[in-house]
């Protein structure tokens, strides 16, 4: 190929896209529509860089240079790639990808392209269009005579036995069932081989997909959204592997196969667990008894969370020295042969915000791993940059894709889809000697390239050896080279490598893996347990994990601990125990929630077998999620059990975590029967001197309807003498019983200043009169905090509402103080007065979606760079406390409601402005608002989460409440966001301006 100058390509690009010219067809293209014409929808007014001035834009350490591989017009929208066993790069062109109000756009069509450097120069010679009849593509993975692709809602495979390049026929739907609508940027994505033979991918948050075969029932069918899945090509098996996070857009596997995979907005690194459910950015996980989940397997984030505002001023050199912000895209273990040694097993993910590559280094932790923090690999001054994907090569040269493009993940701003470049990054000269197609060679030769110090050809070769098998080959001989390799080599990924073969080709019988549970390596072992596991475990093999249960290091345990979940339920209580036994292990990162997650399906079927668990069990978390699982199913025979343990037990630690989970168990029940033998229990722990057990008995026993506890509790709640935090949550568990005598108790509360926000806020609540004037009238003596609180009680019920805004409109209370949350939380009453009046008092909340477009011109009009530049960002620091502060963190301050906002693109004013005036423009489906209207004639506004059999929980903008579902009348659905519309328009145009410029620091 002549290499164009570059300007001169770039001039012609724009006619090349919409034409067409020098495009080869795939089959029927003489039958369809010709490929649709690309056009751009970005409103930016930032010019394209120039592929040579992106590459002098790339600062990289001494050694390293980048070529520009591909650009446009030859590559645009790039998403995902692949390389076939020819060492060709396959590229996913995703054009349907729209605007965030269009979604995806049906007039076009995604394409599959084929990119081949023959002279190893880093510049592509030939280009071939493959398939170009998508819609939706995401990702792309070769093998097993075709192309693997995701076009949502469908996982498809497109045969090209012969190798032509052409498409032998119409794609096979494989699964279906992929959300392919709200779930947008989060769409199922990053198909990646794994060392077991299965293929892996992801999926983001914004909606849930039902996944199965074609036609499957729904009952058959896998429900998941953030998770990471695989699906087996041969035996047609798909599963979810791990549950949560919130955007996974990275996956990639070390020298050992652990696998770890990239995410955005929350913790940037994550270990792939089989049957983990990690931190989620919002919403609450499927299972309602996972009741915590595992955090990211890193110890540090790529900005500023931790930070204080006053630390975080110089932001952006902030950002710049921790890494660049949230937004992870992409992720590579490097383990090929042309970059220095001190990268090799190292992990890289490209940083949007930061417009670089970070670099962890990933070390062994208690039974997992954990991520630290390295020097960034490169960082570019180009404002195009979004890199979404990255790997190496045969030569070990790292490609990336750079989609080119000035907007978030969301388009705010429209797609520039007629741009786009691979990046080839190299250290030194690499090795451009001729590839030869693997998949040709000879099985000797397959067995040679299973110890190439570049990974990339023991993947291929690792492939093609199943492909083989499953073709039907003979392979006995390659089983005992494959064995052989194993004995003699003393390098364990050569062992690994071999055994991960020797599984491809189905040569791994269990007696022989039975064998490696004794190796001497600790990598070996854990395999041999992951695929003893998937080979179905019989009493036998149980009993054996159990036994190694008790002696294991931790990596072989974490899998013997995921191994649970794969083990008859009227089963596991050996292992189970086994594993609980191990008192070394109750701080570690993983194995006390992950032997949970294997545990409570056991309670609930079994529940005196947990109960002896218990009984044994050295990790306190495992202790008290059975006593709170057992509490919350409310079975006499098992929660009797449950309290004669706690009273007979010599473990004044067992005791405890007994009570911790009864007592979280039966948070936000009023009244119910006390389990046989809790006077008992009482007088037990009455006689110790746990203080700890005799104030979680005291508040259980008001829950069980013991009047001298509760007299008890409101001795405590009002002596000022103790601490505050004691006498809240002795005045909280009096509330929440609701004695006879409560509004006068709440009185008595009002007069002293550690309990007077509770009180006024409960007072609030009461359908009364007399208790709503004793609430606004303390009203100015509260903190902040406790005001809104009060606001929001007064707001949720139609009498109370009618009350606070005529004290608003008398000047007893703010009208500053009124969010736009309270403002809606008034509307959905559905009251004509209280809609009248709250217009009165405080203005419309009413926006049509012109309305808001009109607004963000507006405020992008008024705030312009000059004009924020002159903000005063200390006093926008003080208007984002009062507005945004009780649910969202910046710079290390503020709630966990809604995602922080630290690592955000804060410095893009569409964006900002979008969020903001929009807020319910980019919420998930399944983590809308929800109303719901209660007995007391309360009506609450907020996210359902995870709920028991008996009570209701609902995250509101303020708290988390908990119900009695016998209280609820009913509940409906809403299409809004829990942060409300009309934010800035409450503030005075200063006010917003200066918010505005503080989040943009």
């Amino acid at each position: 190929m002549t290499h164009w100058n570059w300007i001169s390509l770039y001039l012609v690009a724009a006619f090349i896209a919409i034409t067409g010219i020098g495009e080869s067809r795939s089959l029927g293209a003489d039958l369809k529509p010709p490929f649709p014409a690309i056009f751009n929808s970005e409103k930016s007014t930032n010019a394209l860089s120039l592929p040579e001035a992106a590459l002098r834009a790339m600062k990289m350490p001494p050694g390293f240079r980048a070529t520009v591989f591909a650009a446009e017009p030859d590559v645009q929208q790039p998403i995902a790639m692949a390389f076939d066993t020819r060492g060709r790069l396959w590229v996913a062109e995703n054009y349907t990808y729209a605007d965030s109000k269009i979604n995806f756009d049906s007039r076009l069509r995604d394409r599959i392209v084929i990119f081949e450097d023959r002279d190893g120069d880093g510049h592509f010679d030939k280009r071939t269009v493959f398939w170009d009849d998508a819609q939706k593509l995401t990702s792309i993975e070769l093998g097993f005579g075709g192309v693997w692709a995701l076009c949502a809602p469908h996982l498809l495979f497109i045969p090209d036995h012969n190798g032509d390049d052409v498409p032998d026929g119409p794609p096979e739907v494989m699964l279906d069932g992929w959300n392919d609508g709200a779930v947008r940027h989060n769409i199922v994505n990053g198909l990646r081989w794994g060392p077991d033979g299965w293929l892996y991918g992801r999926h983001g948050i914004m909606a849930t997909s039902l996944v199965g075969a074609p036609g499957a029932l729904s009952g058959s069918r896998q429900k998941l959204n953030c998770s990471i899945w695989r699906f087996h090509p041969t035996r047609k098996i798909f599963e979810v592997v791990t549950h949560g996070t919130t955007n996974p857009w990275g996956l990639d596997y070390d020298e050992y196969g652990e696998m770890f995979f990239s995410n955005t907005v929350i913790g940037h690194l994550w270990h792939v667990i089989p049957g983990a459910h990690y931190k989620r950015m919002y919403g609450e996980d499927f299972d309602a008894h996972t009741y915590d989940l595992i955090d990211q397997h890193a110890d540090h984030y790529h900005w500023d969370t931790g930070k204080s505002w006053q630390d975080s001023r110089e932001g952006q050199n902030q950002r710049g020295n921790l890494g660049g912000g949230h937004a992870h895209s992409g992720l590579m273990i490097y383990l090929g042969d042309n970059w220095p040694a001190q990268y090799r097993n190292t992990l890289f993910t490209v940083n949007m915000h930061g417009r670089r590559l970070n670099n962890d280094r990933i070390e062994r932790s208690g039974s997992g791993y954990v991520g630290r923090h390295q020097p960034d690999l490169f960082q570019t001054e180009d404002p195009w940059y979004r890199a979404v994907e990255l790997g190496y090569g045969p030569d070990g040269g790292v490609y990336q894709l750079d989609w080119s493009d000035v907007g978030e993940c969301h388009e705010n701003d429209g797609v520039h889809r007629t741009s786009g470049r691979i990046y080839k990054i190299v250290y030194g000269a690499p090795k451009t000697a001729p590839l030869s197609d693997v998949s040709r060679m000879s099985n000797d030769e397959l067995i040679t390239l299973l110890t190439h110090k570049n990974d990339w050809f023991v993947r291929q070769a690792r492939r093609v050896f199943q492909e083989r098998a499953a073709a039907g080959a003979s392979l006995m001989g390659v089983r005992n080279q494959l064995l052989d390799l194993f004995n003699r080599d003393s390098a364990i990924p050569h062992k690994l490598r071999a055994l991960w073969a020797l599984a491809a080709i189905g040569e791994t019988s269990r007696a022989w893996l039975e064998q490696q549970l004794a190796h001497p390596d600790e990598h070996v072992r854990a395999w041999a347990v992951r695929l003893l596991t998937e080979q179905g475990l019989d009493e036998p093999l149980i009993r054996r994990f159990a036994q190694l249960a008790r002696g294991e290091s931790g990596l072989p345990r974490l899998y013997l601990a995921s191994a649970l979940q794969r083990i008859p339920v009227n089963q596991r209580a050996e292992l189970a125990s086994a594993l609980a036994a191990r008192k070394e292990d109750q701080n570690d990162h993983n194995l006390p929630l992950l032997i949970w997650y294997g545990t409570t399906a056991m309670v609930a079927a079994k529940p005196e077998q947990a109960i002896d668990l218990l009984a044994s069990a050295q990790l306190p978390l495992v202790r008290k999620f059975i006593a709170r699982q057992i509490t919350e199913q409310t079975k006499a025979p098992a929660t009797d059990l449950l309290v004669k343990l706690a009273g007979t037990t010599s473990s004044p630690e067992i005791r405890r975590d007994i009570l911790r989970g009864m007592s979280e168990a039966l948070r936000g029940i009023q009244r119910t029967q006390p389990p046989a033998g809790w006077p008992g229990l009482v007088r037990t722990v009455d006689a110790s001197e746990d203080a700890e057990a005799q104030k979680l008995a005291r508040a259980l026993s008001v829950v069980f309807g013991d009047g001298r506890a509760l007299e008890e509790l409101a001795t405590v709640a009002l002596d000022a003498l103790l601490d505050p935090e004691t006498q809240r949550e002795a005045a909280r568990n009096v509330i929440q019983s609701k004695p006879a005598n409560l509004h006068s108790f709440l009185k008595q509360l009002l007069t002293n200043k550690s309990t007077a926000g509770l009180a006024a806020k409960s007072l609030a609540a009461l359908d009364d009169p007399a208790a709503v004037s004793l609430a606004i009238t303390g009203y100015n003596q509260l903190s902040g905090a406790e005001r809104g609180e009060v606001i929001g009680s007064l707001a949720a019920r139609r009498s109370s509402a009618e009350a606070l805004l005529s004290a608003v409109k008398q000047g007893q209370i703010a009208r500053a103080d009124i969010t736009p949350f309270h403002a809606r939380q008034m509307l959905i009453l559905g009251d004509e007065k209280v809609t009248r009046k709250l217009t009165e008092v405080w203005g419309d909340v009413r926006q049509s979606p012109q309305e808001k477009q009109q607004l963000i011109a507006k405020y992008k009009a008024l705030f312009t760079a000059d004009v924020l530049q002159k903000a005063d960002r200390p006093h926008g620091r003080a208007v984002f406390n009062q507005a945004c502060s009780a649910c969202h963190t910046l710079h290390g301050q503020g709630g966990k409601t809604g995602p922080d906002l630290t690592g955000g693109g804060r410095d893009n004013l569409d964006y900002l402005l979008e969020n903001i005036v929009d807020p319910s423009g980019m919420v998930a489906v399944d983590f809308r608002m929800s109303v719901i209207h209660l007995k007391d004639g309360r009506t609450i506004n907020g996210v359902i989460g995870t709920s028991t059999e008996r009570t209701m929980n609902v995250q509101t903008m303020t708290e988390k409440i908990t119900f009695e579902r016998a209280e609820v009348i009913k509940t409906e659905a809403s299409a809004l966001s829990l942060m409300p519309d009309g934010l800035l328009e409450a503030l005075s145009t200063d006010d917003a301006r200066d918010l505005i410029a503080y989040l943009s620091l």
